[in-house]
């Protein structure tokens, strides 16, 4: 059963658009936008400070949204992937960034649009993951500008993860990602497009 859960004189506001899955948790002051997903077993514990999610970003299975004491809150923007298990604690993760599965993001650090966070790195606290870079690692650091093809893969993600948690919030269970689209052109054509492109340089 899902758990939505007041903390002092805050309450969580979920867009009515949101999917969230039934037994995810929400306390406290939680803010959630337009076309995100909430996918099962996510905490997102907005007790001592904020927690804001943009629209069109995907909360994945497993993962932990926390704040520090006191101190600052988590931001997550518009179109966001966040991997499965992932842990994000006071940080900021800006629009259209990507989080791998396993990856902690700790207090006061900032990962900018555009950016990548790999799978089981740890972001130390205060670190800035600059746009367009991946970093990796425990602890993470820069390894690389993030490639064509994860750039546009960025924008599928989300706007897959989109189209699925309607279908979910629908339940009616009919999803096809071929027929994912993100701002008006198909996200998955372009990221073949840019896999042939690099494949012609290199060659």
């Amino acid at each position: 059963m899902t758990i939505i859960l007041p903390f002092g004189d805050h309450t969580p506001v979920i867009d009515p658009s949101v999917y969230v899955a039934p037994n995810a948790t929400i306390i406290g002051d939680v803010v959630v936008g337009e076309g995100s997903s909430l996918w099962f077993n996510v905490v997102l514990r907005g007790d001592v400070s904020p927690i804001r999610i943009g629209r069109r970003s995907n909360i994945q299975d497993g993962t932990v949204v926390h704040v520090s004491d006191g101190g600052p809150g988590t931001d997550i923007g518009d179109d966001v992937t966040v991997g499965h298990m992932a842990l994000l604690h006071a940080c900021t993760v800006e629009s259209f960034a990507f989080i791998g599965m396993k990856a902690c993001v700790m207090d006061g650090a900032i990962v900018e649009s555009g950016a990548m966070v790999a799978a089981g790195a740890l972001v130390t606290p205060g670190k800035r993951v600059r746009a367009g870079q991946l970093w990796a690692g425990t602890p993470a650091r820069f390894m690389r500008q993030v490639s064509e093809i994860e750039r546009a893969y960025f924008g599928w993600s989300a706007a897959n993860y989109a189209k699925l948690a309607r279908a979910y919030h629908s339940g009616d269970g009919r999803f096809d990602p071929a027929d994912v689209e993100a701002s008006g052109s198909g996200v998955a054509a372009g990221v073949e497009a840019a896999a042939q492109r690099l494949a012609r340089d290199r060659s």
